[in-house]
């Protein structure tokens, strides 16, 4: 009996450690509250937590400002993308689709996996200094723990059907990953044209992290007002203010 009153106390122990830890959460900040107002707001993320000291003292920080862009032989980015069954999570921040394996880019030759992608309202990056209506993030990692990001601007105009189908299956509750028997394929909702913009940055939101090569598509696709106003009922607000540059370079692909 002791053995197994012993033995339940270490595992109470560790799942308790996994649960608190930033890690268990994501590595996106979740074991710390922060937001997008207030004394939780962007200002002051870098002060929440050590491990998100990057938010006030990294020098490649995302998102930016687009301008001033320098015409370069980009190659074009390779999509490879399949159909995925619909798994939509309401985070708490932002409302997330998660991605099955097997879906992934090419870029440069290096092949990056698609995770999942999310939603902010309004665009996080801005193009000479004007913000888009929304801005779509599909995230992927390469085998070596590299992250890219496609970004996607999202700007009034006719109702998309791609975004429809997710907005109607955005579960209520938060924190709670839905699954439902519906296939989707995101590169449906990708604009024709895809030359981009591109930067090294860092993530968005909490802890930072720096090292990510970012690929903004220049072309936005349109979705409804009424499609944007469905998004702003959960979330009027999930955007980080534009970080400066710091000498950085962004290439615009010809």
């Amino acid at each position: 009996m002791k053995g197994k009153s012993g033995l339940s106390v270490f595992v109470f122990v560790i799942m308790l450690i996994l649960l608190t830890s930033p890690l268990y959460a994501g590595g996106h900040g979740k074991g710390v509250h922060w937001g997008y107002e207030g004394n939780i707001g962007p200002a002051h993320w870098g002060d929440l937590s050590h491990d998100f000291r990057l938010c006030k003292e990294g020098k490649s920080q995302s998102p930016v400002d687009i301008r001033d862009t320098i015409k370069a032989d980009l190659k074009e980015i390779e999509f490879h993308y399949s159909d995925t069954p619909l798994r939509i999570i309401n985070n708490g921040h932002a409302i997330q689709v998660n991605y099955n394996k097997g879906s992934y880019i090419i870029v440069n030759g290096k092949r990056f996996d698609l995770l999942q992608f999310h939603f902010h309202h309004p665009s996080e990056n801005t193009v000479n200094g004007k913000p888009y209506d929304m801005e779509a993030h599909l995230v992927h990692k390469s085998n070596d723990g590299q992250l890219a990001v496609v970004a996607v601007f999202m700007k009034k105009g006719k109702s998309s059907p791609f975004i429809q189908t997710i907005w109607n299956h955005i579960p209520e509750e938060q924190g709670h990953e839905q699954a439902y028997n519906i296939k989707i394929n995101v590169y449906d909702f990708l604009p024709k044209d895809k030359s981009y913009y591109a930067f090294e940055g860092s993530l968005t939101t909490p802890p930072c992290s720096e090292g990510v090569q970012w690929l903004v598509l220049k072309n936005p696709v349109e979705v409804s007002a009424d499609q944007i106003k469905k998004f702003s009922s959960y979330y009027k607000m999930n955007a980080r203010p534009t970080q400066p540059l710091n000498g950085r370079v962004i290439k615009e692909s010809k």
